[in-house]
């Protein structure tokens, strides 16, 4: 509605102007020339105004505009509460900023903005300290050129990012740093490193301490199995009494000494992170292998034992770790299917994993336990575990052993009605006769 009236009247000027103009020029003999005049005079005073605001735009640093009246003034005033409104929108998006970077300063965590592509955008002053990158000279560099190590290089090749990465700090060697990258706005990622030195080093405490107790108790375990063994052994009879006490005290040495073992096996997965002991894996032999001493130590349960075995399927790994995790899934199986119960062992190839699974008709896992199953020491029934042996290790050594490999756990269970666990290995590009071959051609 202003804009309509403020035409109206510029149009209504324009015609006085041009109208008393040509009043005068009938009167005094010019008509046509007092009307240029008029027309020159409107002319130069809308230049004037003109060159007031470019002057109040570009040279002033005052926000209050030129005063004037008329369509100049309407001009003025609109433009006025523009730049106030810019400047009000200004001033919050300011706040904001400020606030979002004394956030980021408040935390304990070195933060960095990147684009899509993890070219640096913004970080904070713990960013300097433990990555090493300055927020004044880093900006616009690419994230993998100022943290090189293989670990990240490989983290950010393959993109998932609900996984962690750990690596040494850039800065100092003695500092363990936890990567996550998480999305952050439409076109940005949000890159934390988190010290997490203090964990590392007791999670390593913890290591060496299980590691270096459970070698130490194989000396006397075994000390211990040998004299229950050589007392057993003997020609002189015992009573029924004694005969129990010793073999109670044989179950309970080597019940420790497979605990033991695991401990040990355990500590092994943890530390081992070497990949170049990676082969090609022959798992059909191992796995039959497997099934073939199950049934022989099966005799008591007398299972029914069914192996499905793909012959020509095999995956790169570590020998001593897939055939711990094997041989641990069947012996859970074994463990905790009811005698005459019916257990099956499966190698297959599906969609482009190769899976091994044990499914068994055992009792089954409630859900509330399922995701507990991998702890260390868990036990969804303590009593029979111990009944049966069991010392809450092996799902956890299962898990580690996985992790080395980039395979997944699998567990389907429903209660009363049996389980199935499955593990999922990335099918190798390269076969082995391949892998042969090219071995062979780098020996000539």
């Amino acid at each position: 509605m202003s804009f309509h009236f403020t035409g109206f009247s510029l149009y209504v000027r324009l015609a006085i102007l041009v109208t008393i103009a040509a009043f005068i020029g009938y009167f005094v003999g010019y008509f046509w020339p007092t009307i240029a005049v008029a027309l020159l005079l409107a002319l130069l005073w809308q230049i004037r105004h003109l060159n007031q605001l470019r002057s109040w735009l570009w040279r002033t640093n005052t926000i209050t505009p030129p005063q004037s009246e008329g369509v100049w003034g309407a001009i003025y005033d609109g433009l006025f509460h523009l730049v106030k409104k810019h400047r009000s929108k200004q001033r919050r998006a300011n706040q904001r900023i400020r606030r979002f970077r004394d956030g980021a300063e408040a935390l304990p965590d070195a933060a960095l903005v990147l684009s899509d592509d993890f070219v640096i955008e913004w970080g904070n002053k713990k960013a300097q300290k433990l990555l090493g990158i300055r927020r004044s000279g880093d900006v616009g560099q690419r994230i993998n050129n100022l943290i090189r190590h293989p670990d990240f290089t490989e983290f950010l090749a393959k993109g998932d990012f609900d996984s962690l990465c750990h690596i040494p700090s850039p800065v100092n060697d003695t500092i363990q740093l936890e990567l996550r990258v998480m999305p952050y706005g439409t076109e940005q990622v949000l890159f934390l490193a988190r010290d997490v030195s203090k964990i590392y080093r007791l999670e390593q405490m913890r290591r060496d301490f299980v590691a270096n107790v459970s070698h130490e108790l194989k000396t006397p375990l075994t000390v211990m199995r040998g004299y229950v063994e050589m007392i057993q052994a003997t020609d002189e009879g015992f009573d029924s009494h004694w005969q129990k006490v010793f073999g109670t005290m044989e179950a309970q040495v080597s019940r420790m000494d497979r605990l033991v073992e695991q401990l040990l096996t355990l500590s092994k997965v943890e530390i081992n992170s070497d990949q170049d002991n990676k082969q090609f894996l022959d798992m059909p032999r191992m796995l039959n292998g497997l099934i073939d001493d199950a049934k022989w130590l099966n005799q008591d349960k007398n299972h029914n034992i069914q192996a499905d075995i793909r012959g020509d399927l095999s995956i790169v790994g570590i020998d001593t770790e897939i055939k711990s995790a094997c041989a641990n899934l069947i012996a859970n199986a074994i463990a905790y299917t009811p005698a005459g119960g019916d257990i099956e062992v499966s190698w297959q190839m599906v969609g482009n994993k190769a899976k091994f699974s044990v499914k068994d008709s055992g009792p089954g896992i409630k859900p509330e336990h399922v995701n507990r199953l991998t702890e260390r020491f868990y036990r969804v029934d303590k009593s029979r575990s111990r009944n049966t042996g069991g010392s809450g290790l092996g799902l956890a050594i299962v898990k580690h052993v996985l992790q080395h490999h980039n395979a997944e756990l699998a567990i389907d269970s429903k209660w009363g009605k049996g389980s199935e666990f499955s593990i999922y290995f990335e099918k190798p590009k390269t076969s082995r006769k391949n892998k042969k071959k090219k071995d062979k051609d780098k020996g000539k």
